[in-house]
Formats: C-alpha cells, structure tokens, sequence
C-alpha cells in the first residue's frame, strides 16, 4: 500500500503492516463511507416530543443517540468507539423532527480531557451531584439534571461496546481496557489513550468539533511510567498511538464536493512547549506522534507545535523533517510571544502556559474557554470609508483618510459589541453577568470547568474564560489599498481621490496603464517594505486599541484577532476594484499573508513583512500562510533553511505560521486526476482539507497562494 507523499521523499516503515492496512482502509474512505450510511435518530416516535422544553427534548436525543446510534468494530483496531451518525459530520446533533435537524452544535473549543484521565467520567458525575446539592431549588436544577441524564447516555454507549466486544478475542485488550476508563481514572498509557479517544468520539457522536490538545502533555507521564516499569515497548506504543490518529479519519468520506474548507472537523493537536512551571513538556508522545504522521501521511489532524527561543534542536529538526512531506501537517506556534499576549489580556502565567488552540488556530486556555471570533472585513470597510466610490470623497491629506477609516472600523466593533450582548441579560445585583437559555449543548458543557460548578451551560457564560474576539481580515487588501492611495494620491500627486474613485468604479475600465503601474511600481506588503509593512503594524496597533474599548461592556473578553478562514471567497462578490490595481470580485488575501501574487521577494521577506506588527495585542492570534515548493526543502541544504526560517520567525515576534510545501503544477494534476490524489492535504486557514473535497473555487484559491 502507498501512502502520499510530496516530491520523491520515501516514507519511513515502522508500524505493523496490520495498521498500515488500517491506516490505508480509513484514510481511503471506509468508514466515512459508513458513517454516511444512518444519518440521524428521528424524534417522531417520541410522545408530545415537541412540546417538551429544549432542554428536556436534548436529553431525550443524547439518551436515544447513545441507545440507537450504530455500533462500528474495526477489523484489528486497538482502540474502540466511533462517531457513526452522518448528520454529526455537518456541525448538528444527529437528531430529527419531521425529517428536520433540531439544533446545531459546538466547535471552536478543546475540552478537559485532563479531567477525564484524572477524575474518569464517574467523578465527572460526583462533580455534578455536589453541584446539584449547592443549587438545589434554584433555575440551575434543569441544566444540572441534563448533566445527569447525558452522564447516563454516555454510561449506555459505554455498556453497547463492552456488550460487542465481551468474548471476541481479538478485541480481549480493548475490552479489558473499557472494562475501566473512561468511566474511572486512566492507570496506563493503553488506558489513557483509549480514554481520551472514547470521549473523544462520544463528543463527535452528538455532534461536536473539538480540538484535542496538548496530547503529549496529556499522554506524556503515562508513557514514561509504563515504559520504565516494562509495561510496554516504544514500538508498542507507537502502534497505540497510531490507532488514534487512524480513527480520526473516520469522518472522510471522499467523493463528495465539499462547498467550503471545513474538511478535518477542527481535531488539532498541540506538541511541546513548556508547563505551568516553565519547563519544556517534550517527551516521547511528541516524537511518536511525528513518526506517525511522516509514515502515514494523515492530514486529518492539522498539528501545531509550540516552539520558543530555547526550543532543542532535535525537536526543530524532527518537525522539519515533517514538515516538508507537505500537506500543511504542522504549523508552528511563536510560544514567547504567545505568552506576552496573554499577559497584556491579564491571564495568569501558569494558567497561560497550558494555552492550546479552538480547533482552528485562536489560542485559549483548553477545557476552561468559550470561544467565539466575528469577522470584520477590512477591505470593505475602507471603500466604506471612500464612499463605496459611488460619491465624490475627498480628504485633506493622508491622515484625514486614515482618521475616518479608523472611525469606521471602530462602528463595526461597536457592531460586534451589539452581537455579543444579545444573549446576555445584563448585570445581578451582585455584578455578576447574566445570560439567558440558549441552544442546549450540555454533553460539551460537562467538560468545560466552570460550568458544573456555576450551573450555567457552555452557551450561557459557564465556562471560566468567555472570550469572543473581533477579527479584521482582508489586512493585507486594505493595507496595500491604503499604501497606493497615498503613493498616487498624497505623494505622487498623479491624480485626485476623486477621479481614483471614479476610475475605481469603472473597474479601471480605460485606465489600464495606471492600473499596471500600480501594480507593478510600487512594492505592497509581504517584501520587507517597511513603508507598507510600517502601516500594517499601524493599523493592527489601532485595531487593537479599538477592541480594548470594549473592555468591561459585555460578559465577554473581546481580545483582537486576525483572520479570514477562506472567508475571501465569501466576501469576493462584494469587494470593488482596489487602489492596488485589482479588479472588482476578486479573491484576494488569507488571514495575516500577502495578497497573492504581490509576494515577490520569498518567504524570508514575507515573515519579515509580518514580524513588524506587533503580535502581542492579537490575544487570539495572527495566522500567517507560508507556500514552499518542494525543491527548496530537499537534501540537507533545504532542511537547514527550512530549520532557520522557522526560527527567524521565532525570533523575529511571529505569533502563528503554517507552512506548506506545496506545487502549483501538482495540484492542478490533482484537480484534473482526482483519483489519484485521495489522501492529498493541502493547509487552509489554521485546518487541513483533502485537496479533491474542496470545490472549484476553493481549489482555485489554494492554487493561487501557492503561485499557481
């Protein structure tokens, strides 16, 4: 069996051929295919179901997914329990009501599966009884009931698969090892593993996308025990491990053209970096699971390793070495200046040292985060601000222009403030934010620390952090459209605002020798112009203070971001021409990178473009897209570069960096020769997408930022 692999780089062998030919079943379709085959439980049979409250119906759902949902036993797996209801794979409870979904479900998350391992699900319960004495009579008794009656469930699909497994043989490891976690304290490595992976697709069962986390951290003194005392080999536990990366490809189904990027279900994994006491947590976990991504090539779980200025240099070579098989695997998180962001937003250092990310790449505090991001394009703000080049504008000068775009982006913050504070009530007479009933989601609450304790759900202000954060995006359209407009306008003096935007609106219509000036004369950001990059540093320093406005007004942290998540797309329609020189719908910048196509000078200059702004204001993080093509990163030679430029971006004040070795010419084979490329990965936006999922204009995208 073949395993993809970018360039002529052979894959190294050393897992079993048993789970090589597990990896290659799953990662072929197999089981997302069967997960396709019962979409949903229906609700119709259930007496006066509709008229239930939300609550009481969600707990009738859970209850019916865990008694009803299939049963899936993979030939040889190691580990047990599957995600097997198809509607789950769509971001819904996998419920119906007259063939209708009922409600949607949580994702931008990583819960506490620490708590899992320490306490098992049935000291998770003992935690819900005591919370259930504290607020016996008040209006938290129905969320904490539903606590119970999901507890329940969970216990009922626990005893389904120890049912299957009970005297199978083959399976006599996996069913001693359920016979314990997760319902009690994980003792081993195996046990650990199995836990984390049960609870794991119980979560994904009701629908949910979390990410995973710190697994090493969390796998790590399991191991090191089990491998001093003789437990288990490094080779036994490599297999183990191999097993949870497999089964997270369970809900890839191939085939079918996805309409947007959302392709990997947000399952990210963090590796390395340092405790809560300062110390580096890298360990043998960190090193397996890089082994098993460069044998098998799984792309399902986007991965971001936490590097700092003291990083070992055989961690930053083995990442290497990784990393340049392709398919946007690893990412790389600046953990110095990660750090110093949550510091300016007041969390404490030991409790910041555990950040991982949502799922997608917005750093937070795992299984004590609500977290949620609004977008604010930042082109479509300044046409705005120019009048949506219907009117004659005009400003003085430059600053003028730049004063009244500030204005305007402050109105939509003031927007997003308004969202945010919708499903809050306002201030108790003790201070304390009140929230009202939203979308039941108490299988995710149960493992968000705050809520149990509190009696407030996940959606309602239970978790101990509340965090929703402005992200501007289209920075660099907006960046480069400002630079040209005082270049040609201010400075140059070749024309008016005025008759700019009325070239503008013709789409520069009959002004194509400006246009290609534009284009071509002046240098936008992304080449070490400190001209242009000095403004994006600007603009996200202004941004930042904005969002600081905002501070004490809602229940909310509302901390800045950068992002756009292939929302360029999305926003392409309603983009007019640019002062930069491109025309009107066209799909332009990704998050914190270049427009595509102005990066002239390579990836060194496009990091020092980025590393000028000052990340540590962007508390929810800066994603910046780096495209390598394979060539740069072969033999030796390439390794080093690709080792220094991860860390010149460290050293430089990155704050998030996916690189992607990629090559234009490779992915349109894969656009006409589909077939051939199944398990083809390409980074999109903090996740990873199978390349033949993604639609024409995703693809298209994609193409485009790798120079294509």
């Amino acid at each position: 069996m073949e395993f993809f692999a970018a360039g002529n780089r052979t894959r190294p062998i050393r897992l079993s051929e048993e789970t090589r030919e597990f990896a290659y079943r799953s990662l072929m379709h197999e089981y997302g295919l069967d997960t396709r085959r019962v979409m949903a439980i229906p609700m119709d049979d259930v007496p006066h179901f509709a008229e239930l409250s939300k609550l009481e119906q969600y707990d009738i759902a859970i209850g019916r997914i865990a008694a009803e949902a299939p049963i899936r036993i993979c030939k040889g797996e190691r580990l047990s329990g599957a995600a097997t209801l198809g509607a789950a794979m769509e971001h819904l409870v996998p419920v119906t009501l007259d063939g209708k979904k009922l409600w949607g479900s949580i994702s931008h998350l990583t819960v506490d599966f620490a708590s899992v391992l320490a306490l098992g699900m049935n000291g998770i319960r003992e935690k819900v009884e005591k919370a259930q004495k504290v607020h016996n009579g008040t209006e938290k008794e129905p969320f904490l009931r539903s606590c119970i009656a999901c507890l329940d469930a969970f216990s009922v699909w626990h005893g389904r698969y120890l049912e299957a497994l009970r005297g199978r043989e083959e399976y006599r490891a996996n069913y001693e090892n359920l016979c314990r976690v997760p319902l009690q304290p994980a003792r081993s490595f195996y046990e650990a593993v199995q836990s984390i992976w049960f609870t794991f697709a119980f979560l994904r069962l009701c629908g949910n996308w979390p990410g995973i986390g710190r697994i090493d951290v969390l796998l790590g003194d399991y191991l090191k025990q089990d491998l001093a005392s003789g437990v288990l080999t490094l080779a036994e536990a490599r297999e183990i491990l191999a097993h949870f990366l497999i089964k997270g490809c369970e809900w890839i189904f191939g085939g079918e053209v996805l309409a947007g990027g959302d392709a990997q279900h947000y399952q990210n994994l963090v590796l390395s970096g340092v405790g809560a006491d300062g110390k580096d947590v890298t360990n043998e976990v960190t090193y397996l699971i890089l082994d098993i991504f460069e044998e098998l090539g799984i792309g399902d779980f986007p991965t971001t390793v936490r590097i700092n200025r003291h990083t070992d240099e055989k961690l930053l070579r083995r990442v290497a070495e990784v990393m340049r098989y392709g398919g946007g695997i690893l990412a790389i998180y600046n953990e110095d200046v990660v750090l110093q962001a949550f510091a300016k937003e007041g969390y404490d250092l030991r409790e910041a040292r555990s950040f991982a990310n949502d799922g997608c790449w917005e750093v937070q505090i795992p299984g004590k985060t609500f977290f949620a991001y609004i977008p604010i394009d930042a082109l479509q703000t300044l046409q705005h601000t120019l009048g949506e080049y219907a009117q004659a504008v005009d400003f003085a000068d430059f600053e003028a222009l730049y004063a009244a775009y500030l204005q305007d982006l402050r109105q939509e913050t003031e927007k997003v403030l308004e969202k945010v504070n919708k499903p809050i009530l306002g201030k108790d007479g003790n201070g304390v934010w009140v929230w009202k009933n939203r979308t039941p989601c108490t299988v995710v609450s149960l493992l968000e620390q705050g809520c149990i304790e509190t009696g407030r759900s996940y959606l309602e202000g239970g978790p101990v952090y509340n965090v929703t954060s402005p992200h501007i995006g289209g920075l660099a359209d907006a960046v480069n459209s400002l630079y040209a407009i005082r270049r040609l306008v201010y400075e140059e003096k070749k024309l008016s605002l005025p008759a700019l935007l009325e070239i503008l609106q013709r789409n520069w219509e009959g002004a194509e020798e400006l246009r290609q000036y534009v284009s071509k004369q002046y240098v936008y950001y992304g080449n070490g112009n400190d001209e242009v990059d000095d403004l994006a540093a600007r603009l996200l320093a202004d941004f930042a203070k904005l969002c600081r406005l905002l501070d004490g007004r809602s229940g909310y942290r509302m901390p800045a971001g950068v992002s756009t998540f292939g929302r360029q797309i999305e926003w392409a329609p309603y983009r007019l021409a640019t002062p930069y020189g491109r025309r009107a719908g066209e799909v332009l910048a990704a998050n914190c990178s270049p427009t595509p196509n102005t990066d002239l000078e390579g990836p060194t200059a496009v990091i020092r473009s980025y590393c000028k702004i000052d990340h540590t204001d962007l508390a929810t993080g800066s994603a910046l897209d780096i495209k390598l093509l394979p060539k740069t990163v072969d033999g030796e030679t390439g390794l080093q570069a690709l080792i220094s430029l991860i860390r010149g971006f460290v050293a430089l004040g990155g704050f998030f960096m996916q690189p992607d070795v990629a090559d234009a010419a490779l992915l349109r084979d894969a656009q006409a020769h589909p077939e051939n490329y199944q398990t083809l990965a390409v980074r999109i936006s903090g996740w990873n997408a199978r390349f033949v999922t993604l639609d024409r204009q995703w693809q298209e995208m994609v193409i485009a930022q790798n120079g294509g």
